[in-house]
């Protein structure tokens, strides 16, 4: 179990988040769960994703696809995001 951090600028958070929301079934296929989107309170447009995993290895294919890439062109993500694939530590 662990987490998927996504940390990102986009260029206009209204226009940003009825795209995320249309992703949400390649999330799924994934196999990520329990979304969080938030926004940092000096930046709206500063975005951070942070998402449940079960499987480290379908979390990492998600954050190197295609796909989410495209996804985040469309979006209007700004500059390369900070993708974090974190594991939880009992």
């Amino acid at each position: 179990m662990g987490m998927v951090v996504i940390h990102h600028k986009v260029n206009d958070f209204a226009s940003w988040k009825p795209i995320y929301d249309k992703h949400a079934e390649a999330r799924k296929a994934a196999g990520l769960t329990k979304d969080h989107v938030l926004q940092s309170v000096n930046d709206r447009n500063a975005v951070t994703v942070i998402m449940d995993f079960s499987d480290a290895s379908k979390a990492k294919a998600f954050a190197a696809s295609a796909n989410l890439k495209a996804a985040m062109k469309l979006a209007g993500v700004v500059g390369k995001p900070a993708i974090h694939i974190l594991k939880k530590v009992t």
